[in-house]
């Protein structure tokens, strides 16, 4: 094929006279480009496995850290009732701990091994909520086109990671025009994957379309476009984890993306999901309401100090008597001599010696009406090779406000326990 690279073995004999002279040459040929390939794609999902597993611990350190920022802003902000500069300051600093924790829940996502929270999305309405945002980002000198499906279609993922995916195709096209151009981003429905799509599944699916009118790029680099710190910027400009974060973001949500570029005039990033079923929900931006207390009894198996004791001034703010436990073997050992008294157990899920889960399988058949909730720090997959069914498991993930934190609380301590039986997989 005209333009294609290929990857060549050669092996060669040299046969001589008397003299020593050379007077045949045999050899053989073999094109090795498939296992070129192959090689280069195993180094590739190395690479992401490294750099996904290093992301998930500098996330989970951090969420850890934003749960206590959180629980104790919060607390001095229900100190402080008339307006000051100490509020404001305090606000700003919510404010922040809210954006840094949205900043972690996107660190895993080019390994694509974070726990989403997918639900039914417009994906009109979720482009036509950035139009204003994307036009501060990109600057005057470049024009924004959006043509919008005449329909609403409808698409299950998380919608910070959507917004993700969004953000980072528009500055990628962005940087491909320094001296200006055309932005065009689109939706439409498709009833088939289009040709160029690995391992399509059947059914109908959306597509978003990210095209520039910019310099565009070779087959080389596009190769490795999606690869971890690949970036053809120069130093300081960029990182090379934007399209990575975007690529394991589509690919988590079960969805596929193409890219189509020529040097000189432009690039196209088409992202297809599937369509799903059902009404995008409506509340997704509404604040979080603090829950009712209770009395109930609780206890809090958590290794990190601060942490825990973070979280069991909120709790006992709402009401709840709280005991503390500082890691597996602790709990177990409470276990013994009050389990009846508990009507909750709040564990992290990742600690040393036992994990939550095994904490929670090991209390359960003492008690099989009690109820567990596991909490953690992990945005990786963590969470389920430690055990935890996310869609069966009751699960909260970090970082965690006190409001987010009582209403998950009432609301486990409202349901009756789960099925789920301790070991089952």
């Amino acid at each position: 094929m005209h333009g294609a690279v290929k990857w060549l073995h050669v092996r060669s004999t040299a046969d001589r006279d008397a003299s020593g002279d050379v007077f045949r040459l045999t050899g053989m040929i073999q094109d090795v480009t498939s296992r070129r390939q192959l090689e280069e794609q195993v180094q590739h999902a190395q690479k992401m496995e490294a750099v996904g597993q290093l992301a998930g611990g500098v996330a989970h350190d951090f969420n850890n850290l934003l749960t206590v920022i959180n629980c104790t802003v919060e607390s001095m902000l229900a100190e402080t009732h008339e307006p000051s500069s100490r509020r404001d300051e305090l606000v700003e600093i919510r404010h922040a701990a809210t954006r840094a924790g949205e900043l972690t829940h996107q660190l895993p996502a080019f390994s694509r091994k974070q726990v989403l929270a997918p639900r039914i999305v417009d994906l009109n309405e979720a482009v036509s909520q950035r139009d204003r945002t994307l036009r501060r980002l990109i600057g005057e000198d470049i024009r924004i086109v959006t043509l919008i499906s005449a329909e609403s279609p409808r698409v299950s993922a998380d919608p910070g990671q959507l917004e993700q995916v969004l953000i980072n195709l528009a500055v990628n096209a962005r940087d491909a025009m320094p001296t200006g151009g055309s932005l065009t981003i689109a939706t439409r429905d498709l009833e088939v994957a289009p040709p160029g799509v690995a391992d399509p599944h059947t059914g109908r699916y959306v597509e978003l379309s990210v095209s520039d009118t910019g310099r565009g790029f070779s087959d080389e680099v596009r190769s490795h476009l999606f690869e971890p710190f690949f970036t053809t910027k120069h130093v300081g400009r960029g990182t090379g984890l934007g399209l990575a974060t975007v690529y394991g973001i589509v690919k988590q949500s079960g969805g596929h993306i193409t890219v189509e570029s020529q040097v000189g005039v432009g690039t196209t990033f088409r992202v297809l999901l599937p369509v799903a079923a059902g009404n995008s929900g409506s509340t997704a931006g509404s604040p979080t309401p603090l829950a009712p207390g209770g009395t109930e009894t609780i206890l809090l198996v958590e290794d990190e100090d601060a942490l825990r004791k973070a979280t069991r001034r909120v709790l006992e703010k709402q009401g709840y008597t709280v005991y503390e436990a500082d890691g597996s073997t602790a709990a177990l050992e409470f276990a013994k001599h009050k389990l009846e008294c508990l009507d909750l157990v709040i564990t992290d899920v990742v600690m040393p010696v036992l994990s939550g889960r095994q904490v929670a399988d090991q209390l359960r058949r003492a008690r099989p009406d009690l109820q567990i909730l596991f909490i953690s720090g992990y945005t990786d997959d963590a969470v389920v090779r430690h055990g935890v069914l996310v869609g069966t498991d009751h699960f909260l993930q970090k970082p965690v406000t006190p409001a987010t934190l009582a209403a998950k609380v009432r609301s486990v301590l409202r349901q009756e326990p789960s099925l789920r039986q301790p070991g089952a997989e």
